[in-house]
């Protein structure tokens, strides 16, 4: 298993942003709890090349985020195709 995570943020005006970085959390509860303290904080903050990021979720259309956590909240959807 690897390291290294992807995250496509789409804002709503079109435009998006990648962001690589490493694993946040030493397990996969620890992520799930990161999961949803971020959704209930609603706002994005990241540290990006020593800059602090701080995204409204207002402004974002959605975020794709790879790989997909093993434990995910338990309302969510699993096993879909994507398709636009």
């Amino acid at each position: 298993m690897t390291n290294k995570r992807e995250m496509t943020i789409h804002y709503m005006d079109g435009s998006k942003m990648k962001l690589d970085f490493p694993q946040q959390a030493s397990s996969e509860s620890a992520q799930v709890i990161k999961l949803k303290e971020a959704l209930s904080a609603r706002h994005l903050i990241v540290e990006v090349d020593g800059a602090l990021l701080v995204i409204p979720f207002e402004n974002i259309k959605y975020i794709q985020a790879y790989p997909a956590p093993a434990k995910l909240p338990e309302h969510a959807i699993r096993a879909a195709s994507f398709s636009a």
